[in-house]
């Protein structure tokens, strides 16, 4: 599996922007739709604010943070975990369609500096 993704699966994603989580990249959240796995997000891996389909990893968030597709250096995807750590229930609860996209981003936390 590459990190690409389909720019209708995309459209359908919540975009988070580094000012937004902390993180020095663009990541991806969504609700389950019709996946077959649990709760996972997009991670650009490049660092910036660019959103680049093409050149996503995938880190699932249950039962623990891991790489799943893609490539993170162990520092990014340090990051990462630390970021899902703060966020896992915020996670679970739009994947699960709980709360609303709104909600969702209101109750993220960033990542300390």
């Amino acid at each position: 599996m590459t990190g690409e993704i389909d720019n209708d699966t995309l459209f359908k994603m919540a975009n988070l922007f580094p000012d937004d989580t902390g993180l020095p990249m663009v990541i991806w959240a969504s609700e389950r739709g019709h996946a077959r796995h649990d709760v996972r997000i997009k991670v650009n891996q490049s660092h910036g604010t660019r959103m680049l389909p093409g050149n996503l990893a995938t880190v699932a968030v249950r039962p623990a943070s891991r790489l799943v597709a893609g490539q993170l250096s162990a520092a990014d995807l340090q990051l990462v975990s630390q970021w899902i750590a703060l966020n896992e229930s915020a996670l679970v609860d739009y994947w699960e369609y709980r709360i609303s996209t709104p909600e969702f981003i209101r109750r993220l936390q960033k990542v300390p500096p």
